[in-house]
């Protein structure tokens, strides 16, 4: 590849990956083009971006950005996936195809960044446990509901004889001013 190319390339590469923070860097070395096909659209239907990289043109390309960790230490070819809402779900995404018996041992996960952190293989599955952005924002208002609910569930229990008290107490007040 002529280095005017490899230039072209670069540019294209940190263009499009100008706004990423948070991205995987998989193997797929073996898989046929209908496999491939396949995971593609799967990917898609997630709102996971992939493509495929050669890893000396992407260290070139993404030297300055908060991805450069993902290259430090790899050769030869790899995909490259973001997206999704947040890098827990793309992690849960990717694991989940990863660990798919169409896919297995042909789409591996190598390594990701986050928060312009390198993660190993290991640890993006750890990140795949946690709880996604939008399962986070429901137990935060079920906790948020909760302090209501219970509060609500001690007024109409036991606490309404002594509600109701209160209330005639202070109408009883009222009446005498």
């Amino acid at each position: 590849m002529s280095k005017y190319v490899k230039d072209l390339v670069s540019n294209h590469i940190s263009t499009t990956m100008n706004e990423v923070q948070d991205a995987l860097l998989v193997d797929m070395v073996g898989m046929t083009a209908n496999e491939t096909n396949t995971l593609r659209g799967e990917l898609e239907a997630k709102g996971v971006q992939m493509m495929v990289i050669k890893n000396t043109l992407a260290r070139r390309a993404l030297a300055d950005t908060t991805l450069a960790p993902l290259f430090s230490t790899l050769g030869g070819s790899s995909a490259l996936c973001w997206g999704c809402e947040d890098v827990v779900s793309l992690t849960k995404t990717v694991c989940a195809l990863a660990d798919d018996k169409r896919f297995a041992e042909k789409f591996v996960v190598k390594c990701g960044v986050m928060d312009s952190e390198r993660l190993e293989a290991e640890q993006v599955k750890q990140v795949s446990t946690w709880p996604s952005r939008t399962e986070q924002l429901s137990l935060l208002v079920g906790q948020i509901l909760g302090a209501g609910g219970g509060l609500v569930a001690a007024m109409l229990g036991p606490g309404s004889t002594v509600a109701g008290q209160i209330a005639s107490k202070g109408e009883g007040d009222e009446e005498n001013d």
